[in-house]
């Protein structure tokens, strides 16, 4: 690239980019684009060109300024209560700058635009957390930016979908459709790895937004677990072609040899199945581990090299691994296949099924209680189970092992039922794909991500001090 067409470059960005960069007192020293195609992300995105380019320094302004000021690092030692509060104070921080990048950003939509949280931690405790650990202070649903006026329309039908008993999210999705209002819908997580930003550990916190070109069908704030499996589109597509139906309830042996069919030579020992990992989940996910066991297949560990060089983690973060899901060849020209199994929350589990045609792979999800306390397949027909019936707490009580259960535990179980009811989650269906959270068949999705720390998955690097006060922020679009 020459000089001058370098020169351009920075003061298009510079250009496209003001909203951002005005609200946070940023200088744009310097733009550097990979393309994974020839044309840019605006060529194939429903999002205007400055509305994506906004997206990315959004979110490469979140990475900054939660990586100075959200007190990277200070939890590594100290208990648990003092960590839960550094956590939430990272939150709120990586909160604030992503929430005032799309206030400005979306002054430049067009006039009958508006952007609304759908899916995301904000307004209520996390999975995990109990009620009098208060709420966090992510971006949740409900929240809506837009030009004032169209901001205050889509607001006041908000309002009236949490609190008007009986209004549902198709009335309130064909008023504003009727009104020619176009509402795109938002899945966050404003600092994914908390746990380990804390920590301050060198790999994994990131900031993840995903707009979608329509809102998700949900119609209050809900956060719960979810099964995910995600495997490469071309194992599906083996395992459809032997009459196999290959999701989330699937046999892992199945899989295996669906695998097996797809990348034909492919040594079990290099097939390398994520999950998260622990003590702490061997009660939840042993039966999927020995599952894979069984079948020979490598269950990826802490540390394991992944093809950027950077070791991986298994203790936290979903989201991210769903980038390396495919095939690759070692230096001997070994075929390797990487896929991901296990659980995530509801937003993460989303926003990683959102990407199958973007990085060419099939998600299945099944949707599990808040609680989680049981085995995950028996969490994925707990959650089918209708609280109405009379039978319900025996058929409760001999899913989970036959035995009859306290009361309260069975009101317990019965009330996140109905949660996710109430919530308009998808129900009554065994196995969940991304079309189901959406009301259009066809729908689109714009993925951004920004990078506080080194992502093993893709190589990314996280931030990077190049000077006094110049900082170099990583962010990829993938739509």
């Amino acid at each position: 690239m020459t000089s001058t067409a370098k020169r351009n470059l920075i003061a298009q960005w510079a250009f496209d980019t003001r909203p951002v960069l005005l609200r946070f007192h940023l200088w744009l020293e310097d733009v550097e684009v990979e393309r994974a195609q020839a044309e840019p992300v605006s060529a194939h995105t429903f999002a205007p060109r400055g509305i994506a380019r906004c997206l990315a320094m959004t979110s490469a302004a979140t990475a900054l300024g939660t990586r100075l000021f959200g007190d990277y690092g200070g939890g590594r030692g100290k208990d648990k209560s003092t960590v839960n509060q550094m956590k939430k104070a990272a939150d709120a921080v990586s909160a604030y700058v992503m929430s005032e990048g799309l206030w400005h950003l979306t002054r430049t939509l067009p006039e009958n635009h508006a952007l609304m949280v759908s899916l995301g931690e904000g307004l209520m405790p996390k999975v995990g957390e109990t009620p009098e650990m208060g709420a966090n202070p992510m971006l949740g649903f409900g929240r809506v930016y837009a030009r004032p006026e169209l901001a205050k329309t889509v607001d006041r039908r908000v309002r009236r979908l949490l609190n008007e008993t009986g209004h549902t999210f198709e009335q309130f999705h064909e008023w504003l459709k009727s009104r020619g209002i176009t509402l795109w819908g938002a899945a966050v997580d404003t600092l994914e790895n908390t746990s380990r930003f804390a920590d301050g550990q060198p790999t994994g916190p990131m900031a993840v937004f995903h707009l979608f070109d329509s809102p998700l069908r949900l119609s209050r704030p809900y956060e719960s677990y979810m099964g995910c499996l995600t495997v490469p589109t071309r194992v599906a597509e083996a395992a459809e072609n032997a009459s196999v139906l290959l999701d989330y309830r699937t046999p892992r042996k199945q899989v295996v040899e669906a695998i097996e069919a797809a990348y034909p030579g492919v040594r079990r020992e290099n097939i390398h199945v994520w999950t998260l990992r622990g003590k702490s989940r061997v009660h939840r996910l042993g039966r999927l581990w020995d599952e894979w066991d069984k079948a020979g297949v490598h269950l990826v560990e802490d540390g394991w090299k992944a093809p950027s060089g950077l070791g991986v983690f298994t203790d936290s973060g979903t989201y991210a691994p769903t980038f390396l899901v495919g095939s690759w060849k070692d230096g001997t020209g070994a075929t390797h296949v990487f896929l991901c199994d296990g659980y995530a929350a509801t937003a993460e589990a989303m926003q990683a099924a959102s990407l199958g045609d973007v990085l060419d792979v099939q998600s299945t999800m099944s949707l599990f209680s808040p609680t989680f306390e049981l085995p995950v397949d028996v969490e994925a027909r707990l959650m089918q189970l209708d609280p109405a019936a009379k039978d319900f707490a025996e058929r409760l009580g001999t899913l989970i092992g036959g035995t009859p259960l306290e009361v309260g535990r069975v009101r317990a179980y019965a009330e996140a039922i109905r949660d996710a009811g109430a919530s308009n989650m998808p129900l009554g269906k065994p196995v969940l794909r991304a079309d189901d959270f959406l009301p259009e068949k066809n729908w689109s999705v714009l993925a951004c991500m920004g990078y506080m720390c080194d992502d093993p998955y893709t190589g990314a690097p996280g931030v990077t001090r190049i000077a006094d006060d110049t900082y170099r922020v990583t962010t990829r679009l993938a739509t």
